[in-house]
């Protein structure tokens, strides 16, 4: 199957290290969403998903945490979207039809931000096929608000977009730092919130999610999770946040369970010109693809 079948893609550009053009014997697809319309602070996200495949080339293909090799995996990079820009319904719309083009073939799909609004499109296509869906949120912001300046598919509603189609409203949300008094409280009595102590393993999410063995999980990762000063290309950084270690942490409990699909979103490269943000998210890129492989 080639991308013919997926016309709303362009695949002009760049690609991701190790990934083919065409669906054959692909397990999964990644495509990303060059959009950042409802930015709060600093834009730029747009350009997060041409950074990490441009980037992605500069790191290994082999993951010592994991062991596993991208050169072992079958997987496909279709492209992005092409998007409206201007308001985010009609991108979240585009996300969800994309979405569900790649599970009717059977494949995983792992979406390249762009920023976080764009995350309920995915999972609105993904309950459609996993009504038993959760999710796991890496994040410095809660996201909660059921509107941000009159906006209700701002980037800082993400999380409530997504509560709003998911049938389980199980949602994980990982180490949040910041948020209102409001979120704080709803995160508290949902029990959504889950403690993740600096530098340990990740024994809190390995706890919440015992009880959900083998049941789907979408994974989103806000790159503003990570301290700034490791991701500083991105549009609303908060400070203490989280390091590699980490995150390997993170990974290490989630390789014992169902990962269906995930995001990587609000990297914003043209704020780091190092471009140690870019590596970075290429990196957690790597690993989200070996985890959707098992």
């Amino acid at each position: 199957m080639n991308l013919k079948d997926f016309d709303s893609f362009n695949n002009d550009h760049a690609i991701f290290m190790g990934a083919q053009r065409t669906l054959d014997d692909c397990k999964i697809a990644i495509f990303g969403v060059p959009y950042d319309g409802t930015t709060s602070f600093k834009p730029g996200a747009r350009f997060g998903p041409s950074s990490i495949r441009e980037v992605s080339h500069s790191i290994e293909t082999y993951c010592p945490e994991l062991d596993l090799d991208l050169e072992e995996i079958q997987f496909a990079d279709l492209g992005s979207i092409n998007i409206p820009y201007g308001a985010p319904e009609p991108v979240v719309s585009e996300v969800n039809k994309a979405t569900n083009s790649i599970i009717k073939r059977g494949l995983n799909p792992l979406i390249l931000g762009g920023e976080h609004s764009v995350s309920s499109g995915a999972v609105e296509a993904l309950v459609q096929y996993n009504p038993d869906l959760i999710m796991v949120q890496l994040d410095a912001h809660a996201d909660l608000r059921n509107e941000w300046l009159g906006n209700r598919h701002s980037h800082a509603c993400a999380m409530r977009r997504c509560l709003d189609v998911l049938p389980s409203k199980k949602i994980f949300q990982v180490a949040i730092r910041s948020g209102t008094r409001r979120e704080y409280k709803e995160l508290r009595e949902e029990n959504r919130l889950v403690f993740h102590a600096h530098g340990k393993q990740a024994t809190f999410l390995e706890e919440a999610l015992r009880p959900h063995i083998g049941q789907p999980i979408y994974l989103t990762i806000d790159l503003d999770w990570f301290d700034p000063s490791v991701m500083p290309g991105t549009g609303t950084p908060e400070p203490g946040g989280f390091f590699w270690q980490d995150f390997s942490a993170i990974v290490n409990v989630l390789k014992k369970h169902n990962l269906v699909a995930a995001d990587v979103v609000e990297l914003s490269p043209q704020l780091d010109s190092s471009g140690i943000s870019s590596v970075l998210a290429a990196k957690v890129t790597r690993s989200l693809l070996m985890l959707l492989s098992l």
